[in-house]
């Protein structure tokens, strides 16, 4: 079993990378696409359309996961995401291109959710931050070379393989994953389980209509303008129609169990917070490394990767403070970590030494690691097999929809400090090519600061709600063994919790 386990974590971890990897790598080659297919305008929506998909379909593939079962899920979201790839490779235009961005994100939101439910079930608690260490660390590694990745294969070979390696990467995944990962047959309970077709229709709308309010705003529009004001508006009267179709559904996308449950709602609420402060370190750590420092692009990149070698050691270490302190004192150690960090970093001197945000960075990355893991290996230790999809697909959904607030709402702080420093219509990105000069390095560095202290905002946010509204222990299942793929503790039809008493971490 354990030979089999290791071959199918293998895939896993080839099936993260990719879907890691095609998050940023496209970023640097722009260029040489918008020079090939044109587009310029709008080709923004390469990284907003794939997004917008992998977002909105968490939490519908984590139910159908639980309902029809994990491997049909990754297998299908994997086959999707590879025709999506070479879709991608073949455009023509930058609408096609943009179109096919959207199909590799529908596949990606498959891969993302799955994998990481299959990590809970393959593995008892005891062992479970090992293996999602791995995933921390392939995703981490992914998205930092990913814009490296894809400016080689542009500027040496052709914009268009950044699509074309993905074919050869995933038949090699989804060849282990048909050949080694066998889900035992579950007997039925009950009548055949019915998919929520309206639901997740419905889930869709909603959330791909205020995903592209909050990408859109102050960007294509105006805050205040009639289209933002129109999506706004739709949106939540589409939020209106998915209570209403879930409610009335007998086995909805998004269950409202996922929000009674203290333990779940807390974990939802403190992961979106942390999606909404990671933007600060991802999006304009790079851009004071290089107009502030006046750092390298590759250098840049460094700074904020040494993020990535310390978080997923802590998440691996994690568990020997969790088994001593629990699952909720370990994750508001690591924010309060994060906090006393995000904190520092505008009482840096400007314009400062590069070792002084790199050691930040390295910190960061040890204290969100600490914070992350033993939250969602907590929740997935609190429910059974024929829930674990929708619970996990429901903390990795607002996790993604914090950092989509957080990139909305801190680049309008950063062009608001901007726009005061320098006049008015300037903004991060118009002043960025002219960053020689001291007024707009003082101004940049000004902007960032203010960044970091909305993401301490944010930090604060989480612990609030880690310490306040999460319990003290989790109500942990008694065997979590009993509940991998080989010993289910429900079937997939059933929507009760698992039967065993739970213990308390």
């Amino acid at each position: 079993m354990r030979k089999k386990n290791t071959t199918v974590v293998a895939a896993l971890m080839l099936c993260m990378a990719l879907a890691a990897l095609d998050a940023t790598i496209v970023s640097t080659a722009v260029p040489q696409i918008v020079g090939d297919l044109g587009g310029f305008s709008v080709f923004s929506w390469l990284f907003s359309g794939y997004l917008l998909a992998v977002t909105v379909t968490l939490p519908v593939y984590g139910k159908l996961s639980d309902t029809l079962g994990r491997k049909p899920v990754l297998v299908a979201g994997s086959v999707l995401f590879l025709v999506g790839s070479l879709l991608c490779a073949s455009a023509w235009n930058m609408a096609a291109l943009i179109a096919f961005r959207v199909i590799q994100g529908l596949g990606g939101g498959a891969i993302q959710g799955t994998v990481q439910t299959l990590a809970a079930d393959l593995y008892p608690l005891k062992e479970r931050p090992k293996i999602q260490a791995k995933l921390s660390t392939v995703w981490a590694t992914s998205s930092v070379l990913g814009p490296a990745l894809g400016g080689l294969l542009a500027s040496y070979a052709n914009w268009r393989w950044i699509f074309l390696i993905n074919l050869p990467i995933g038949a090699v995944a989804l060849f282990l994953v048909v050949r080694h990962l066998h889900e035992p047959r579950r007997e039925r309970v009950g009548p055949r389980p019915r998919i929520d077709g309206a639901g997740a229709l419905a889930v869709f709308a909603a959330g791909g209509v205020l995903l592209l309010w909050l990408v859109q705003g102050g960007v294509a529009w105006a805050w205040t303008s009639a289209p933002s004001i129109t999506l706004l508006c739709t949106g939540v009267a589409l939020i209106g129609l998915v209570v209403v179709v879930e409610r009335r559904a007998a086995e909805p996308v998004l269950p409202g169990w996922v929000w009674r449950r203290r333990t779940i709602a807390a974990v939802n609420l403190s992961l979106g917070a942390m999606g909404l402060l990671m933007v600060a370190p991802t999006t304009f750590l790079p851009t004071y490394a290089q107009s502030v420092l006046g750092l390298s692009p590759t250098e840049a990149g460094f700074v904020l990767s040494v993020m990535t070698l310390s978080w997923p050691v802590s998440a691996a270490l994690s568990q020997h403070v969790y088994r001593r302190i629990g699952f909720r004192d370990t994750a508001a150690l690591g924010m309060t970590a994060a906090l006393a960090i995000l904190v520092a970093f505008p009482l840096l001197p400007f314009p400062g030494a590069v070792w002084q945000p790199t050691l930040l960075s390295l910190l960061l990355g040890a204290a969100l690691g600490l914070f992350q893991l033993p939250l969602i290996v907590g929740v997935q230790s609190t429910v059974g097999w024929a829930e674990r999809g929708t619970a996990t697909a429901s903390i990795l959904f607002y996790r993604q929809i914090g950092q989509t607030v957080g990139a909305a709402v801190f680049g309008a702080v950063a062009n608001a400090v901007i726009s005061d420093r320098l006049g008015s219509g300037a903004d991060l990105d118009s002043v960025t090519s002219h960053s020689g000069t001291y007024a707009v390095r003082r101004a940049i560095d000004a902007a960032v600061d203010s960044v970091y202290i909305g993401a301490a905002c944010a930090a604060a946010l989480a612990l609030f709600v880690v310490v306040l509204v999460a319990p003290r222990r989790f109500p942990v299942l008694e065997d979590p063994a009993k509940t991998a793929p080989d010993r289910p503790a429900t079937t997939p039809s059933s929507p009760k919790p698992s039967p065993h008493s739970p213990t308390y971490e």
